[in-house]
């Protein structure tokens, strides 16, 4: 087994009220809704165990799961740290961060995400994989993007 990580960081203004923008990131139903290949995420307090459905493009049929940890400062900035439960080995992992700063037009959100995963795959793989990881991350970004945007009856602006 080998472990893979890729990050990614993305930031715009959201035409939205931060008092919005936290209350969906800091809802599992809204998150789980909102982000595509997510199954669902069960939360246990400030425990939160996503689900994912089989990754594509990976050379391996992977349905991910994992547990994470949020910690937040109301209403500037949600961490979550991988925290599986004692005794559980997750083959992935996501830490991460939201940073939620008013400005006129509304929300300044800034995302940074960081991913691990243990596949099957020799290390020689590490290139293709990583890009193929970067791909998805992408993919869900928009996604999630879009969806959060439509929740909020917003509009994004360029940071």
């Amino acid at each position: 087994m080998t472990w893979f990580e890729a990050s990614r960081t993305s930031e715009a203004v959201v035409t939205a009220p931060r008092s919005a923008v936290w209350d969906a990131l800091v809802d599992p139903d809204a998150i789980a809704s909102m982000t595509p290949l997510v199954e669902r995420i069960e939360a246990d307090g400030d425990h939160w165990h996503w689900q994912l459905q089989t990754v594509p493009g990976l050379g391996v049929s992977l349905a991910p799961a994992f547990t994470v940890r949020l910690e937040t400062d109301e209403p500037h900035r949600i961490e979550f740290v991988h925290d599986p439960p004692e005794g559980r080995h997750e083959r992935a992992g996501v830490d991460g961060v939201y940073d939620l700063i008013e400005v006129a037009e509304g929300t300044h959100l800034r995302i940074e995400l960081g991913v691990r995963v243990d596949l099957p795959l020799p290390r020689l793989a590490r290139p293709a994989v990583t890009s193929t990881i970067q791909g998805v991350l992408a993919s869900m970004g928009k996604g999630f993007s879009a969806a959060l945007l439509e929740r909020l009856g917003a509009e994004q602006l360029d940071a």
